[in-house]
């Protein structure tokens, strides 16, 4: 089993089975939302994923046109999972949410167009200039 949680604890995942895809998104809006140049997003089977403590939900319209549900800690502010309509029999998980150092690396990158120039990535990860969901 895997664990993700917020910074302050009160907002926890456990993953019963491994993530189906681990990818890096490099959209404004991810961009936005971690403060950072990208995000990392580990994706699992809704139905095996059991969530505890309270959460804030936030909706966005994705650049595809649909809305992401956006979870995060009332508490600490930390979004630590979120659920695409595109995908509704899935639930990413930000990856530093999990704290693994040993987290399986990204296979997949989106949104490259939005990718900062000086981010390099494994040679053998696929690259799209938009979402796959």
């Amino acid at each position: 089993m895997t664990n993700a949680q917020c910074v302050c604890g009160a907002l926890r995942l456990v993953m019963r089975e491994p993530e189906k895809l681990v990818a890096v998104c490099h959209c404004l809006a991810c961009q936005r939302r971690t403060g950072t140049s990208f995000s990392v997003n580990a994706f699992y089977a809704a139905d095996t994923v059991e969530i505890s403590g309270a959460a804030r939900e936030f909706n966005r319209v994705a650049e595809s046109g649909r809305n992401v549900r956006m979870y995060f800690c009332p508490i600490c502010g930390s979004t630590v999972y979120w659920k695409p309509d595109a995908a509704p029999a899935m639930i990413g998980v930000a990856v530093g949410a999990l704290a693994d150092p040993n987290f399986p690396a990204p296979t997949l990158s989106i949104f490259e167009q939005s990718k900062h120039h000086w981010v390099s990535l494994a040679e053998e990860v696929k690259r799209f200039n938009a979402s796959l969901i």
